[in-house]
């Protein structure tokens, strides 16, 4: 593929800082639902009856999110990022309306599903806009501050659900959306009008978006039902996996005869594009894997409190959005994205190692985590970047939406995986360590792949340097 550098559209001040508060608005948007719900699931559940769905209202949203990450990040190329992030804020907002009138536990999922259909644009749909209107150079600072708002937001959504649902009612951490979408609706309508469409005629692959929600769906699901327990050889299962199988073939036939493909299969002929893609899954993978590790540990094996062992999740947590800032500046500074990415993947496996070794509680292990939270943050900040720019600019959005895809994948095969290696292993060795200490040997094994991919990706030197919002004054 023939890539080229995509520029930044040149804002008036006080436009920059509108697109800006949308952007951060919408990431806290998208992360606050992520974590808000949980907290409340007892007291849902309790109220509406159906405890056996609790698990969908979770899953069932971030199944939604999935499947349609790559079609938000297409749209948005044919049709703009301001109308298409306007679509999802709209469906967002819509659909948490009608979680919080839900009256029984299908009703809620339903409500999920068609939340995260929203939801799943939001993330994306950001991140493109900052590559739409930030220089290069500047790109990794701006990544980084979207780091801290996932991270805020990610700590706050489970004290402002408890808050809301013991204070008020649970209906409540689903109408606090409204005026939030509302306001970031407004902010993505009056600062983005003048961001340029690429393509004047768009014609839209129906049946390759079809076949690929349906096929991902069939893929996800019984991924998600392995993650809360269920058998991975289970009949309904497999004939998930098999439908899937056969629904992303004809996907893929379909992207290649199509004029307007969803997922131009040319992306993964470019070396960037997959070594990042694959990092970003392998980073997730563990990511998510060990914010459920560490604090099953802590409660198996030290006797801590849930709230002790969430707690103790916090040294990795505050350390990817630090080193996502640092490295946001690293890339600033001198405009090269590879020295970052190297120091993040190697750091990431020796931490896990020491993680495997080490105490359940203690410096060390606290060591551990702020180790693997530096590796990690400092991979975020750099890898979107460099695919951006690694194809033209009417494909940002595509990529960023495949890249978002990616991630929300590694986070859904790590629970299944990790959930049912821990089983066996806790079964094997029944009140003993031994087991969680074989869990974090397997995630460094897998954050290795990680060493290859950042090996694909070329020393780029960004020197798009224009100041931000002087650049049209």
């Amino acid at each position: 593929m023939t890539a080229s550098l995509p520029t930044f559209v040149p804002l008036a001040p006080r436009q920059f800082f509108a697109a800006t508060a949308a952007v951060m608005m919408t990431i806290l948007l998208g992360a606050l639902d992520q974590t808000i719900v949980s907290v409340a699931l007892p007291s849902i559940a309790r109220q509406l009856g159906g405890f056996e769905w609790m698990a969908w209202v979770i899953s069932g949203y971030l199944i939604a999110a999935t499947v349609v990450s790559p079609l938000y990040g297409k749209f948005s190329d044919l049709f703009g990022r301001r109308r298409v992030l306007g679509a999802a804020i709209v469906v967002f907002v819509l659909a948490s309306a009608a979680c919080a009138l839900a009256q029984s536990m299908p009703q809620l999922v339903i409500a999920r599903v068609l939340q995260g259909v929203g939801g799943g644009g939001l993330i994306s749909l950001a991140q493109a806009v900052v590559a739409d209107v930030v220089p290069l150079r500047d790109r990794g600072r701006y990544q980084s501050y979207i780091s801290i708002v996932w991270v805020v937001a990610s700590m706050l959504g489970p004290l402002v659900g408890g808050v809301l649902t013991q204070q008020l009612s649970w209906p409540w951490i689903f109408w606090i959306n409204l005026p939030l979408g509302l306001l970031a609706l407004v902010l993505v309508e009056t600062s983005l009008r003048t961001l340029p469409l690429h393509r004047g005629e768009a014609r839209i692959d129906g049946v390759g978006a079809l076949l690929l929600l349906t096929g991902l769906t069939a893929a996800l699901i019984p991924i998600t039902r392995v993650g809360q327990g269920g058998a991975w050889f289970e009949t309904f299962n497999l004939v998930g996996w098999a439908l899937s199988a056969v629904l992303l073939a004809a996907f893929v036939r379909q992207q290649h005869h199509h004029p307007e493909p969803i997922v131009p299969m040319a992306l993964f002929a470019n070396p960037i594009v997959v070594a990042v893609c694959a990092m970003l899954f392998l980073l997730f993978f563990n990511f998510i894997a060990l914010s459920l590790l560490v604090p099953l540990r802590l409660q198996m094996i030290a006797a801590s409190s849930t709230t002790d062992a969430a707690l103790h999740l916090l040294p990795m947590t505050l350390a990817v959005p630090i080193a996502a800032f640092l490295g946001g500046r690293w890339l600033a500074r001198t405009g090269r994205v590879r020295p970052p990415q190297k120091l993040g993947v190697v750091l990431v496996p020796l931490a896990l190692l020491v993680l495997s070794f080490a105490p359940a509680t203690g410096a060390c292990a606290t060591l551990g985590l702020i180790v693997v939270g530096l590796g990690m943050g400092l991979q975020i900040s750099t890898a979107l970047i460099t695919v951006q720019q690694s194809v033209p600019r009417p494909m940002v959005g595509t990529v960023t939406g495949l890249t978002g895809f990616f991630r929300l994948l590694g986070g859904a095969i790590g629970i299944a995986v990790l959930s049912t290696i821990a089983l066996l292993l806790l079964r094997a060795n029944a009140g003993s360590d031994a087991a969680f200490r074989q869990l974090m040997q397997v995630c460094a094994l897998v954050a290795l792949p990680a060493l290859w991919c950042v090996r694909r990706v070329p020393d780029l030197h960004l020197n798009e340097t224009s100041a931000v919002p002087a650049a049209t004054e």
